[in-house]
């Protein structure tokens, strides 16, 4: 992805070029954000923020695990006051790697379940998104599904698509049965799972549902934001991915996790120099407003309660989420790493 340079005019909104001049007048109303988030799934809510404090807020976009290397490169040199993410390993990674700071926000506090904080409060989610089962209707019987684990059994060989190992939404999911089930239950479900697959890993998430439309494979794991942007696009074949395909909430029954949750998500620099700035933003972000609008335009889950689901997931009403300490994916992804390595995860 291409970095973009932007400004969030206080009186037009308008998006115009700029450069980080990071000085002490920065304090009195600036704050710049480094966000592996679209512009355009960010900047309107930043505008409303913008418009209703009388802040300035400059606005870099790009690459993930690029902005979180030059966070690191800048140290305390660094202009961003904020980092915003998606996965909850990169969140902890970033955490790990010493360029955030705790939030220390009672009102973060009170607004965000626990699980879906940093447990040190150095990070809070600003959306959720699943990773669930995806199946195609005609080849696919919904009462034949039942758990991820369930994906493991000889009935679905040569019927999976997946991703490949070095996608980290893969690595979060088995970092989350790892937690729920152990390192040797995690490492045979592996095993089994890779020799139920009907061709080797490939593409994105948007490929594989393609794929099981196409009759490729008859399953896959995806997140539902994918899933969602497919029910807004504007091109016939991928609507018709999205009216072809259905959507299957895993680990549902009495007693069983729920499913797999994962997250976008912000913190603090540790070089911030508008601290009060940027603390105030988090709160407005999650606000109702701000979700309401941040979950509509993302096609994501709403992190506090009341909250409308997006209109393009909706139909698929509420499901039981895993209520996994968040910390935890990150901190079981080298494992998670290392098992699908050892286990045939290509």
């Amino acid at each position: 992805m291409a970095h973009t340079n932007a400004s969030i005019s206080l009186l037009m909104g308008a998006a115009i070029a700029l450069n980080f001049l990071p000085t002490q007048a920065q304090a009195r109303g600036e704050i710049n954000i480094y966000s592996a988030r679209k512009e355009a799934l960010i900047a309107p809510v930043l505008e409303a923020y913008s418009n209703k404090y009388h802040v300035q807020v400059n606005l870099i976009t790009g690459n993930a695990d690029t902005l979180l290397h030059r966070l690191k490169t800048e140290g305390n040199a660094s202009p961003a006051d904020i980092f915003i993410t998606v996965d909850a390993g990169r969140l902890h990674r970033a955490k790990q790697e010493g360029v955030l700071r705790q939030l220390e926000s009672d009102t973060i506090v009170e607004n965000i379940p626990a699980h879906l904080r940093d447990s040190e409060d150095y990070w809070v989610s600003l959306s959720r998104r699943s990773r669930v089962i995806f199946y195609n209707p005609k080849t696919v019987n919904k009462n034949e599904l039942s758990t991820y684990e369930d994906l493991a059994n000889p009935k679905w060989r040569g019927r999976i698509c997946t991703r490949s190992s070095a996608n980290i939404y893969n690595q979060s999911l088995v970092a989350s049965m790892i937690a729920a089930n152990g390192e040797e239950a995690t490492g045979k479900w592996i095993n089994n799972f890779v020799a139920n697959l009907a061709r080797p890993p490939f593409g994105g998430d948007t490929d594989l549902l393609r794929a099981v439309e196409a009759g490729v494979c008859d399953i896959t794991l995806a997140n539902t934001y994918y899933y969602g942007r497919l029910g807004h696009s504007d091109d016939p074949a991928m609507k018709a991915v999205y009216d072809h395909v259905a959507l299957f909430w895993p680990n549902q029954a009495a007693g069983e996790r729920g499913a797999h949750v994962n997250v976008s998500g912000i913190g603090i620099t540790n070089s911030a120099t508008n601290v009060r700035n940027a603390r105030r933003l988090i709160e407005f972000l999650v606000n109702h407003e701000s979700q309401a609008w941040y979950a509509e335009a993302n096609n994501e889950y709403p992190v506090i309660e009341g909250v409308a689901y997006p209109s393009t997931l909706e139909p698929f009403g509420k499901f039981k989420a895993d209520s996994l300490q968040l910390d935890k994916l990150g901190e079981n992804n080298r494992l998670a790493t290392e098992l699908m390595d050892a286990n045939g995860w290509k």
